[in-house]
């Protein structure tokens, strides 16, 4: 399994209410390989957000049928990053 894998997979994962992807909207971010554990940080748009376990679940699943470990961090977005998020979500929401 090597890095390039483990992000095609990645980049499959939407968010349940945006058309886009957890890694492009920034949620993901920081994806590192080593040996057979994938480690990685959600960047979540504001504390204590309600899908957060599900959006965390939605990275964990395939990371597993992959056969590799799951390690992450969660923080909250900076402005600069939330001000990104929000203009896609405009773009692309599902609702």
């Amino acid at each position: 399994m090597t890095y390039e894998d483990v992000l095609k997979v990645l980049s499959q994962v939407e968010h349940p209410a945006i058309s886009y992807s957890l890694i492009k909207l920034g949620i993901v971010t920081d994806i590192k390989l080593v040996e057979n554990k994938v480690s990685l940080v959600f960047a979540f748009p504001f504390p204590n957000i309600p899908i957060a376990n599900q959006l965390i679940q939605s990275i964990e699943e395939p990371v597993s049928q992959m056969g590799l470990e799951f390690e992450y961090t969660a923080r909250v977005m900076n402005n600069q990053e939330r001000q990104q998020f929000l203009q896609l979500e405009t773009e692309a929401w599902k609702g």
